[in-house]
């Protein structure tokens, strides 16, 4: 709270930055130490982490107020007005400290506390176990051991503890091989590739330039033309730029698109995952995927791969292993590469974001083949920059590690789990899918804007029908009428079993009291609550006592063998 000068400012305008007419939203802006919180004239509140904001900037004064301009990591934009500028210089100086933390112990995780108990916080950190991930692949094996020459970081700081090598490579070899690599980064498994007759495996390895040739017998060199960060994080720049633009005709806008070189780089990575699981399924041959450290373009070609191959990565919790093992655990530096803290602007690159744009693009050409769904990823984006969550701090498993995040943080996992029907496809077929590689089409036409991650908090947008929304409100609606069905029978049932005990106590207080004029009424009036008289129909709502169109129903209620309603194409609404 210390950053914290004006906590509260009343009648600040949230402009619409698409609108032509500059419409806005007047209402109460509140700085909090974790959120900034706009809340409008109608009672909506827009929220907005810290650890979102990627930029602040503060325009120049106007005859309306002083323009405050915000840009998110997670691609949010928002543009106030405040009325004051001392107001709005004060915030804007709040904002600067609040959303750049010098350290790691400030951010969010270290705070946020969703009322778990420690065993319930260590639980959620166990629901991912890489060791039962290898042994679902086949390893060890006879080619493939556990080593742990690294398990003290003395070989690699930024590989784990736990690596697997071949069983022909000693640990001199491992040494040796070592510091022949950028970081000590030496070739190890990462994907095993398990069919009928067929083994093979994925490998990572990292150093600076490429392999030399001649050091190797029966190889094949392919290089597949994936750009550094810098690059990356330009084209990022650059289509954000044409995305915020207001007012673009459709000709200006793709060609915006086109020359930022976004989709030609997606277009790259889904073309090196293809190579990869083309060569271990066509060719029967093992992969070593090298780039210049094996943080970056290593982990975006090996996950991607290993999705292609192995549809347990195409679930929800194999995404999440997936995640752990080749990004988390072998050292993308999500740290820096998201600009958790106030480092290096040059180092911030959007590879993940990449990856899980060629995801989505594989779930848009493969709807069957997913468990999860759009909502899932964009989910996952989220929390790469939230720093709500312990699972994406830090650069490396042992900062991770000197960090004590499983004893301070939570885990994202099981809080995604616990939310599981919202995140899924209803077109999943696993059955199906279940040893199926995915062979995706990379034509330039299969390419396209994601409009959802880009534009998801732009509301007023004309509107997009969304086939996935369509379908899992059809679920739940589908889901509705079973139940319905289900109470409907449960009661026809219980109204049977009261029939039969009805008619039971008639007969039998009949034989003791033949003559009691009382009982006779009583018995009469259950009677006529339970079994409905020939001579007498019962009002449906929205007819009268003279519509005889319901006529021809009258002797199915008069049954004791009450018929069964169908609702296959809609609800039946009875007043009884």
């Amino acid at each position: 709270m210390e950053h914290i000068r004006t906590t509260k400012v009343e009648q600040v305008k949230l402009l619409d930055r698409f609108s032509t007419s500059n419409k806005s939203l007047t209402g109460t802006l509140y700085l909090t130490a974790t959120h900034l919180l706009f809340i409008d004239s109608h009672q909506k509140e827009t929220w907005i982490l810290h650890h979102h904001i990627a930029s602040v900037e503060k325009l120049s004064l106007t005859t309306s107020g002083c323009p405050l301009l915000i840009q998110c990591k997670n691609f949010r934009t928002v543009h106030f007005i405040v009325p004051r500028e001392r107001d709005c210089h004060d915030i804007y100086n709040s904002l600067l400290q609040l959303s750049k933390q010098a350290k790691y112990e400030d951010l969010y995780a270290f705070a946020y506390n969703p009322k778990q108990n420690d065993l319930e916080r260590l639980h959620g950190w166990q629901l991912i176990d890489l060791a039962e991930e290898y042994k679902r692949m086949g390893v060890p094996n006879s080619n493939w051991q556990l080593s742990d020459a690294n398990r003290e970081y003395k070989i690699c700081e930024t590989y784990p503890r736990e690596l697997y090598v071949p069983r022909i490579a000693s640990k001199p070899i491992i040494v040796g091989s070592s510091k022949f690599r950028s970081k000590g980064r030496f070739p190890v498994l990462s994907y095993y590739h398990q069919e009928k007759e067929l083994n093979a495996m994925a490998n990572r390895a990292a150093g600076k330039g490429y392999e030399n040739e001649d050091n190797y017998s029966n190889i094949r060199f392919q290089f597949v033309g994936i750009e550094n960060i810098h690059v990356m994080r330009s084209s990022l720049q650059k289509l954000l730029e044409v995305n915020g633009t207001k007012g673009l005709c459709v000709s200006d806008f793709y060609s915006g698109l086109e020359s930022s070189g976004w989709l030609r780089h997606i277009k790259a990575v889904m073309d090196a995952a293809i190579f990869l699981a083309k060569a271990i399924v066509v060719e029967n041959a093992s992969v070593l995927v090298h780039c210049s450290d094996g943080w970056d373009r290593t982990s975006q070609v090996c996950s991607l791969g290993s999705l292609l191959l192995d549809s347990y990565y195409r679930t929800i919790k194999g995404f999440m292993v997936l995640i752990e093992k080749d990004w988390i655990s072998f050292g993308h530096k999500f740290s820096e590469r998201c600009g958790h803290l106030d480092g290096d602007p040059k180092e911030i690159s959007p590879v993940f974001a990449q990856f899980l744009e060629c995801v989505w693009h594989l779930t848009e050409q493969f709807p069957q083949a997913f468990e999860f769904n759009e909502a899932f990823l964009l989910q996952i984006h989220e929390h790469i920059h939230s720093c709500q969550f312990g699972n994406f701090l830090g650069n490396c498993q042992k900062e991770r590690e000197e960090l004590k995040l499983k004893e301070k943080t939570y885990s994202l996992w099981p809080f995604l789990l616990d939310d599981q029907k919202k995140y899924l496809n209803p077109l999943y077929n696993s059955r199906s899918q279940r040893f199926t590689v995915l062979e995706p089409n990379t034509v330039s036409f299969s390419f396209k804007f994601w409009r959802n991650m880009y534009h998801q908090f732009d509301r007023t947008l004309h509107p997009r029908q969304s086939v996935f929304n369509i379908i899992m409100n059809m679920s739940e609606q589908n889901k509705q009428l079973e139940e319905d069905i289900k109470d409907l029978e449960s009661k026809i049932k219980q109204h049977k079993n009261k029939q039969t005990d009805g008619i039971f106590t008639k007969e039998l207080l009949n034989s003791v009291h033949p003559e009691s004029s009382a009982l006779k009424t009583s018995l009469v009036l259950k009677e006529q609550t339970l079994l409905p008289m020939n001579d007498a129909l019962r009002t449906i709502e929205g007819s009268s006592p003279a519509d005889n169109r319901y006529s021809d129903y009258a002797e199915e209620f008069s049954k004791s063998e009450p018929a069964v309603v169908s609702l296959e194409y809609g609800v039946a609404r009875m007043t009884c």
